[in-house]
């Protein structure tokens, strides 16, 4: 059964970093599109940043464009999501997904495979 299991959610204040991952078991990730999705309350999920399968391509909203970065390791079977200087409306249940199209995506049903999420306040 192909799951995903994001960590490294938490507090932190504004300006600072926080490294999320995305680890997969029941699959091999090296064969799927990975996007990291966020969701604050009462709005809807958005695309953060995706990676295409070998690493070679990455997008990111605008956002978090110099701010944020994807990352992935094939070998580990995981995902990284690295962030530095947070801000409050960073804040949002942060999501990974798995994605069989060739090609990076922002649209949430492009994604069939998705984590629980994990929590990223931003906060002084």
């Amino acid at each position: 059964q192909l799951q995903l299991v994001e960590s490294g959610g938490g507090l932190v204040q504004p300006g600072g970093s926080l490294r999320l991952s995305c680890a997969a078991s029941g699959f091999t990730m090296n064969y799927y599109v990975i996007g990291w999705f966020r969701q604050a309350p009462g709005k809807e999920r958005e695309g953060v940043s995706c990676i295409s399968r070998m690493g070679g391509n990455k997008n990111y909203a605008d956002s978090v464009k110099g701010r944020f970065t994807i990352s992935r390791d094939n070998a580990k079977n995981a995902v990284y999501l690295q962030m530095n200087s947070l801000r409050p409306e960073d804040t949002a249940v942060y999501y990974c997904a798995a994605s069989q199209y060739s090609s990076c995506s922002a649209n949430v049903p492009d994604f069939s495979s998705w984590g629980q999420g994990t929590q990223v306040t931003v906060s002084s």
